[in-house]
């Protein structure tokens, strides 16, 4: 039996056996996170460089890009060195740190998303207010609150869960520290306390998911109403992609955590895992951000004047 603070070390569970699949998983992980990288960097300067496009939509976007940038770079940088050196180790102290940034960065996209819904209901049922209800400092104000929310929502869990006794072993079941990994090394009832946390926030993660819902239903609800079907599709444009992108981050994380235990095994858990932890940061800027018509040519006319430059 051994306990956390003889554990200098987790080991945690390969994606696959063979050196050759080892190679093809570090490929992929390579041009994901690229793809993710470049994606939402584009998006972080074409805003950020765009005086045009610092609406509030345009600055949650950003906001957006920058959690996602923290996701890919939390997880695939430590799996595609240990694909790449064939080695399972990552130390307690990066194995608290992986943790808490995977945690604050999914946090802070949940509560990102939220607000982002905030923004499209204002615009599109109450467009007279929109000024007053998001001005710059009232944007300011919510993205700072989604921020700290997920620093505090993180700072708790990851203290919580590397306080417990560790004394089922150090080796972990997926290819990235998490919290319910690391819950099934501790010890017997010790556990309990940091499963209520888990209540508390899937209260309030459930808790957004009914204001996103409630959200849409007055949405569409004023979208049909509009008389001419150019302004329904302007209106549609503007929010299917969020409902996609929300609709991945949620259906994506509930199958990998409330799936039944019946079905689950190492290769589900770690197919889930990448449909929610890798996926999601590449693919948001293609469902969301680079669909809109602003965006495309902004970025079209940064690196139009980049290129010029060089």
């Amino acid at each position: 039996m051994s306990n956390s603070s003889s554990i200098s070390h987790f080991l945690l569970l390969p994606l696959a056996d063979t050196r050759q699949l080892k190679l093809l998983h570090f490929c992929l992980f390579l041009g994901i996170s690229l793809a993710a990288l470049l994606a939402n960097g584009l998006i972080i300067s074409t805003v950020a460089c765009g005086h045009h496009l610092h609406a509030p939509m345009f600055f949650f976007l950003l906001n957006l890009a920058l959690t996602d940038l923290g996701c890919i770079c939390t997880t695939v940088p430590k799996a595609m060195h240990n694909y790449l050196w064939d080695i399972r180790i990552i130390s307690y102290s990066g194995c608290a740190a992986q943790v808490f940034c995977f945690v604050f960065f999914m946090s802070a996209e949940y509560f990102l998303l939220t607000i982002m819904c905030y923004d499209r209901y204002v615009s599109i049922c109450k467009p007279l207010h929109y000024g007053t209800l998001l001005g710059s400092r009232a944007c300011a104000h919510m993205a700072a609150a989604a921020w700290a929310s997920g620093f505090l929502t993180a700072l708790l869990h990851t203290a919580n869960t590397f306080s417990l006794p560790l004394c089922q072993g150090n080796a972990l079941g997926q290819f990235f520290c998490e919290i319910p990994q690391v819950l099934k090394l501790s010890c017997s009832k010790s556990y309990l306390r940091e499963l209520g946390l888990i209540v508390v926030s899937a209260c309030l993660a459930f808790g957004c998911f009914v204001f996103i819902v409630f959200s849409y239903v007055q949405i569409f609800r004023s979208v049909l109403r509009i008389p001419s079907e150019q302004g329904q599709y302007k209106a549609f444009s503007t929010c299917l992609p969020h409902l996609a992108v929300v609709s991945m981050f949620i259906s994506t994380d509930l199958c990998a955590y409330l799936k039944p235990l019946s079905i689950s095994s190492p290769s589900l858990d770690l197919t889930l895992s990448v449909l929610y932890s890798v996926l999601p940061p590449a693919l948001n800027p293609l469902i969301y951000s680079l669909r809109n018509q602003e965006i495309k040519s902004a970025v079209w006319k940064l690196m139009t004047e980049w290129h010029q430059k060089n």
